[in-house]
């Protein structure tokens, strides 16, 4: 079964910076290399919809939500089972819960997309 673990949020002062990490886990690495997916990073801040912040594509390309360029990045590892979201000069408005998606395609495009749970952060003034 596959699940995907998210770890890395918590509290931090406005202007402090946070690294996220997102694995994908019950996959093994051939299957893993064989089937083509992206990874992404949504965050839902309390009382607004969930957005997406930031992606890696089926081919590796990386994408970044563009009024956080510059702030933010992400990156995968060479296994493709990881990603890394490295948040800086963080602000309050950068406080929500964050959640990784896993999305499926070619060989594996008949499997669901799997989610976590969500991580929170928290930016305090």
């Amino acid at each position: 079964q596959v699940q995907v673990q998210e770890s890395g949020g918590g509290q931090v002062r406005e202007g402090g910076s946070l690294r996220l990490s997102c694995s994908i886990k019950g996959v093994d690495g051939a299957t893993l290399t064989t089937c083509s997916h992206a990874m992404a990073w949504h965050r839902q801040p309390p009382g607004k919809e969930r957005e997406l912040v930031a992606d890696i594509d089926a081919l590796g390309v990386p994408y970044v939500k563009y009024d956080l360029k510059g702030r933010f990045s992400i990156s995968q590892d060479s296994a493709k089972s990881t990603i890394d979201l490295t948040m800086s000069e963080l602000n309050p408005e950068d406080t929500a819960r964050y959640y990784c998606e896993v999305e499926w395609y070619d060989a594996c495009r008949g499997w669901p997309d799997a989610w976590g749970q969500g991580i929170a952060v928290t930016v305090s003034s």
